[in-house]
């Protein structure tokens, strides 16, 4: 339809991570950069935003997929312990 895009949830349909919030943000942020690009063409300006608009949240989706069966997976709760015993501490700074 013309003149109409998705931000945030709704553009994202994932687990939920955590990482909603931070997505509709950076859309929102990323859509009010393509309309400033493109003055008085709203059409190119929601076409240059939804061509990055999938593809960078892909990497989002795989981790929100990876932390629900971490969580809720068939090897839930040992899953989890395992994820959080086999993290590396990092160093404290002095």
């Amino acid at each position: 339809m013309p003149g109409v895009t998705l931000v945030g949830d709704a553009a994202h349909l994932m687990a939920p991570s955590g990482e909603g919030a931070n997505l509709a943000m950076f859309d929102g942020a990323e859509l009010a950069k393509a309309i400033v690009a493109h003055p008085g063409d709203l059409e190119a300006a929601l076409a240059s935003y939804e061509l990055a608009l999938f593809p960078r949240s892909a990497a989002e989706a795989a981790d929100a997929e990876e932390i629900q069966r971490v969580c809720l997976g068939p090897d839930a709760p040992q899953s989890l312990v395992d994820f959080f015993t086999q993290m590396q501490p990092r160093p404290v700074a002095a």
